[in-house]
């Protein structure tokens, strides 16, 4: 055999293969640096250390709830109480630290007042057979109901009795104008913690493993001997825990809390989550793309305000993308099932 004939047979070098799953992911990455480019190029503020250093903590909460979003989501189903866990766990830890309960107490004692929140969506779904889109909303309107008749005025932190230490900013590189300083506080590091510990939770654990398969069908997870019901415990009180969290967090950057507080943050975070292209009917999605989803939610608002578009009208901008990604997925799941 020659040597032509010979490099004939040989079988073709593989190249890179795209998942067409990852086409969402993708997209709001070029979302987000189209976005970023943008703010930088007409108003150049956007690529400041200063400003990312205050994206990341003043949305360090975002990150914690799209990580939570994603746990539900995944299975196929959601958590629409994070927002109303949010209040309820704000103005109850501020009671208990205006009533002179140590703030590190308080702080275990909101965790723990969103685990039993967490716990009772659970049980609702598994015991009671309740749609996670039913439960989630009961115990949504649950603990906002509490929140309110706890308090309705607007709480603030006692005299050295407070979270301020999470708020503390540390900073990384240090300039002469403060718009260049990188800085992050304990809030982003708690945040960054959550993302690893979704990443591990999801990529390096049975639990993890039962959590895709129950998003891909929950009846074929149950006959392959998977934990299935203990696996939705987990999500839903994960979730809960994680709202408790982040409301830890936001707390420690604003310094007060009230009943209100959460308000459509629910939303925000499956914005977030979807955004980052986790697929709405579960079974694939990355707690990666998630942050991503809620980098893409944070920038839009100083860039709305940058350009002097009123409020509102971010929300619709929120409603569309929403809508984009919902059916980019459609269609690429559609592609798929064609081949």
């Amino acid at each position: 055999m020659t040597t032509a004939t010979a490099n004939k047979v040989k079988a073709p070098k593989k190249g890179f293969k795209l998942d067409r799953q990852m086409i969402p992911t993708l997209a709001a990455v070029v979302i987000f640096i189209l976005m970023m480019a943008m703010g930088q190029a007409m108003f150049g503020t956007y690529l400041r250390l200063g400003f990312i250093s205050d994206l990341f903590i003043d949305h360090a909460y975002l990150i914690i709830l799209a990580v939570a979003m994603t746990l539900p989501i995944l299975t196929g189903g959601i958590d629409l109480s994070v927002g109303a866990i949010v209040a309820i766990t704000a103005v109850v830890g501020m009671k208990l630290i205006n009533a002179g309960m140590p703030a590190i107490v308080a702080m275990i004692v909101m965790l723990l007042l969103g685990a039993v929140f967490g716990l009772l969506a659970g049980a609702l779904i598994e015991e009671f057979n309740m749609q996670p889109f039913i439960a989630t909303l009961s115990t949504m309107f649950l603990a906002r109901g509490i929140a309110s008749m706890i308090s309705t005025d607007s709480l603030t932190f006692p005299e050295g009795n407070n979270f301020d230490f999470i708020a503390e900013k540390i900073k990384l590189i240090d300039q002469p104008k403060a718009a260049h300083d990188l800085s992050i506080n304990l809030g982003v590091i708690i945040a960054l913690v959550v993302v690893v510990f979704g990443y591990i939770l999801l990529h390096h654990t049975r639990t993890g493993r039962t959590i895709y398969a129950i998003g891909g069908s929950r009846s074929s997870a149950e006959l392959m001997g998977l934990p299935v019901k203990r696996t939705q415990y987990v999500i839903y009180l994960t979730s809960a825990t994680l709202a408790a969290l982040a409301s830890i967090v936001y707390m420690a950057n604003i310094g007060s809390a009230k009943n209100t507080v959460g308000v459509g943050w629910e939303l925000d975070a499956i914005a977030s989550v979807v955004i980052g292209g986790t697929i709405i009917t579960g079974g694939f999605g990355y707690v990666l793309g998630s942050v991503l989803g809620a980098l893409v939610r944070s920038v839009l608002d100083p860039l709305a305000t940058s350009f002097g578009v009123p409020a509102e009208w971010t929300t619709i901008v929120i409603g569309l993308m929403i809508l984009i990604f919902v059916v980019l997925q459609r269609a690429v799941m559609a592609v798929g099932d064609k081949k």
